[in-house]
């Protein structure tokens, strides 16, 4: 239990950070509030994702499918434009600038949780078991 909580944990800073850089690279892409904006923010963005994510991924699997992943990141952008009508901390751009803005949140994440959540972290390896 405390494995999965700190797992978590650092799921959300990895986020608040990936959100930071995001707003610093991508124009038209703010969080207002300063340090307690982004810390608002990554947790509405990171229940927005488990919440809803799941719902429209399922949903949108054969376009998905059919355009060999790309259209995953149209799920990402409204993803993450959900989560800014719930926050007046996240303004967006257009449509375009919610995409790219989705997909470095994306890039950044992976990369992220890659170098500070440990190989055979519980909420990577949720029911997954190795043989042998």
């Amino acid at each position: 239990m405390i494995r999965l909580l700190r797992a978590l944990v650092l799921h959300w800073l990895v986020l608040i950070v990936v959100l930071a850089i995001t707003a610093l690279i991508v124009p038209g892409i703010q969080v207002s509030g300063g340090l307690w904006g982004l810390v608002v923010t990554a947790a509405v963005v990171g229940l927005v994702n488990a919440l809803v994510g799941p719902v429209l991924r399922l949903l949108s699997l054969p376009l998905t499918l059919l355009t060999l992943g790309l259209f995953s990141l149209v799920v990402n952008a409204v993803l993450l434009w959900l989560a800014s009508l719930l926050t007046d901390r996240l303004e967006l751009g257009g449509p375009l600038t919610t995409i790219l803005a989705a997909f470095v949140i994306s890039v950044l994440n992976a990369v992220g949780t890659r170098l500070v959540l440990p190989r055979r972290s519980p909420v990577r390896a949720a029911g997954v078991r190795r043989s042998g």
